[in-house]
């Protein structure tokens, strides 16, 4: 194995036993390119890109913790901003295809940018503001985006019957929650290390 110049990429293993030597280095390499490409457009911010594999890349790998996405189901990572969590998952599931998706134009073309460096063929980007893909995707992520009910109504008809949402959010956010009919909430903290997991939490709803 080419050796990792990021010495916290040597941790995954740890909650990802199944990473490919290849797979550790794609991240790797992916740490590089975004740290290149925030000097040029400020993606992340300065407090963020200093912790850019707990906050940005572990972070988008705890979806894999719940669910493995099969090789050849469509996956639309709505508001996805700098590519969260939607290109650590491309990696991670290369037989997956991955649409990130953005109002933004800024960010979607630095994001296809950083696509072309990582030679990943498994992601698009594009530049929408409200998707109309109707039935398009098996399963939706996002992160953050905003209060969960205003992104289940914006997104859930882009989902197949049967299709789940995965949604990375911090915080309290039961008072927000009360009018989803069925969810699941999971406690990050129960898998990954560090004072950051202790408040995140991955939201998981299944269209009927």
């Amino acid at each position: 194995m080419k050796e990792i110049k990021n010495e916290e990429i040597l941790s995954l293993p740890k909650y990802f036993k199944e990473l490919s030597d290849r797979q550790l280095q794609d991240f790797d390499k992916a740490m590089e390119v975004y740290k290149t490409i925030n000097r040029q457009i400020n993606l992340i911010s300065p407090k963020d890109i200093d912790n850019l594999f707990e906050r940005h890349i572990l972070h988008s790998l705890s979806i894999a913790r719940y669910h493995r996405f099969a090789p050849g189901e469509t996956i639309a990572d709505v508001g996805s901003g700098g590519g969260f969590p939607g290109i650590p998952l491309a990696i991670f599931f290369p037989e997956t295809n991955f649409t990130l998706i953005d109002s933004i134009g800024k960010k979607i073309k630095a994001v296809q940018q950083i696509i072309e460096d990582l030679k990943l063929t498994n992601v698009q980007a594009i530049q929408v503001r409200s998707p109309e893909h109707r039935h398009m995707y098996d399963h939706i992520t996002g992160r953050a985006v905003a209060a969960f009910p205003k992104f289940y109504q914006e997104v859930k008809h882009m989902l197949c019957k049967g299709g789940k949402i995965f949604y990375l959010k911090g915080g309290d956010f039961k008072e927000e929650m009360k009018n989803i009919k069925s969810f699941k909430i999971n406690h990050l903290e129960d898998f990954f290390e560090g004072d950051f997991f202790r408040t995140k939490k991955i939201i998981i709803v299944e269209k009927k």
